[in-house]
């Protein structure tokens, strides 16, 4: 009898987490991810803020073209070697 009732309890014990672990998951979940963007916030917003310059606003596309120099590449790679199919 005591190991059905060690059993038993087991059983309820498991369930009862189950059951609690379903309601509480996602708040602790996402207390957890707020915790962790704040902090994050907290300790890398500041480099964000000094690569920014007073022109540049938020939502602005910025565009930087190479050079409009060709580079003439004119060093031989290789040999040209013309196969030719032999029947």
């Amino acid at each position: 009898m005591a190991f059905l009732k060690t059993i038993l309890i087991i059983l309820l014990v498991y369930y009862l987490f189950k059951t609690v672990a379903k309601w509480f998951g996602p708040k602790l979940f996402s207390y957890a991810a707020k915790k962790t963007e704040a902090h994050f916030n907290e300790k890398f917003g500041q480099f964000a803020n000094q690569n920014k310059t007073e022109e540049e606003q938020i939502g602005d596309v910025i565009i930087d073209k190479k050079s409009a120099q060709k580079s003439n590449s004119s060093k031989k790679v290789g040999e040209y070697i013309d196969f030719e199919e032999v029947d």
